[in-house]
């Protein structure tokens, strides 16, 4: 028998068989409506609750919705940052006319929970020295202001870095400079509207990177953040404040709340504290709205904090004890300067990220406090110590 019988045999069989039964139509539809409707099993978010008065300060609850991914879960052995008691206020943003100020404040507040980093990282990867971050960083502020690239395209890159070494394991320093200006390529592509070419990326290497080399690291970068690539970072949160602020108490319809009202000179100070802090590793125990808040409170008052962003002392103080530091050696300098940049318009240059000697100030705020000359010795350096004359001697028995 041939191939072409046995078939017509097979299919003379099956159309013998008793067909299954088939559900109505109608019933179909609705079965499968249910069965799209249905949530994944994984899938979680927060929105809030509308438990608070209009004109008052009652707090409201972040509630778990099941409709709403928050994306991949976070690497075993490092901490999720979750929101303790979570009650906060009404969300500080003013009526818009474009969203609701409720949705937008949410999923900021989602993306603390969803995109993950730890100060921890570097553990990881016994080759790899904190310093080696800092100088790397340091580097990537300098290729940002070579090319004019915005703050947001350099902490986005800081982002990718971070959350990228969570990922692996046991990466040594000469993989470092290629990782780093991979992330800022990934983070130009995101944020710019005309990045620079790979081409221009590979040259600020002299050498050390091809752009074969950088398209195969763009890969594996993205295949391991899983392609989550927007994050609030913490220039995202110190321009909402700052705008926030600068809206005071006004009632404002919300059309012009994307034009900065802010103070451009005070923006950049807030800013180069937030570049100075992002360079030291510790800066990862905090969370990215938790850092921005610590640098605008150091600028302003706890009060302008709590009402720009609705966190409690509790959450910010420490963040702000750790900072001190650096804000110290920032006051002894001279303040920053707008610098001017060809292609960039005046009202937008407060955007781009700009570089000083950051690591001469990091070594400063790290160095151990030089003890006084009170704490070397007990005894007084008003007078030199010489003998005491003859007749001021005692008399020996």
């Amino acid at each position: 028998m041939s191939r072409r019988s046995e078939r017509i045999t097979l299919q003379a069989r099956d159309s013998n068989a008793p067909e299954p039964a088939r559900l109505p139509l109608k019933k179909r539809r609705s079965e499968n409506l249910k069965r799209r409707s249905q949530p994944a099993a994984k899938r979680r978010s927060y929105e809030i609750q509308r438990c608070w008065l209009e004109g008052s300060a009652t707090p409201c609850v972040l509630i778990e919705t099941p409709h709403k991914d928050l994306g991949p879960a976070p690497p075993a052995g490092f901490r999720r940052y979750r929101f303790t008691n979570l009650f906060i206020q009404a969300p500080p943003i003013p009526p818009l006319s474009w969203a609701s100020p409720d949705d937008v404040w949410v999923k900021m507040l989602n993306k603390e929970l969803s995109y993950v980093h730890d100060g921890g990282a570097l553990q990881r990867h016994p080759r790899l020295q904190p310093q080696m971050r800092s100088i790397l960083l340091d580097w990537l502020m300098e290729v940002s202001e070579v090319y004019a690239l915005h703050r947001q395209t350099f902490y986005l890159g800081q982002d990718f870095l971070d959350r990228f070494l969570l990922t692996q394991r046991d990466l040594g320093k000469e993989q470092l400079q290629l990782l780093g200006i991979t992330a800022l390529f990934i983070a130009a592509k995101v944020e710019e509207i005309y990045p620079p070419k790979m081409l221009e990326f590979a040259y600020v290497t002299d050498g050390a990177c091809d752009v074969w080399d950088i398209q195969q690291t763009e890969l594996l970068i993205l295949k391991a953040l899983n392609w989550n690539l927007c994050p609030e970072t913490p220039i995202s949160w110190l321009k909402l404040y700052a705008q926030v602020h600068a809206q005071g108490d006004a009632q404002s319809t919300g059309d012009d709340f994307l034009e900065p009202r802010f103070s451009q000179e005070t923006y950049i100070q807030m800013t180069q504290l937030l570049d100075l802090s992002i360079l030291d590793v510790a800066a990862l125990d905090f969370s990215y709205s938790v850092l921005a808040a610590a640098a605008f409170c150091l600028f302003s008052s706890f009060d302008v904090v709590h009402r720009v962003s609705g966190l409690s002392w509790d959450s910010v103080a420490p963040c702000v004890r750790w900072m001190t530091p650096y804000m110290d050696v920032l006051q002894v300098e001279a303040p920053p300067h707008i610098k001017p940049f060809p292609k960039v318009k005046p009202e937008d240059r407060h955007n781009v990220q700009t570089h000083v000697d950051y690591l001469e100030l990091l070594r400063k705020a790290q160095a151990p406090p030089t003890p006084s000359v009170q704490q070397l010795s007990p005894v007084t350096t008003a007078t030199d110590l010489t003998p005491p004359s003859s007749i001021e001697k005692p008399a020996t028995s």
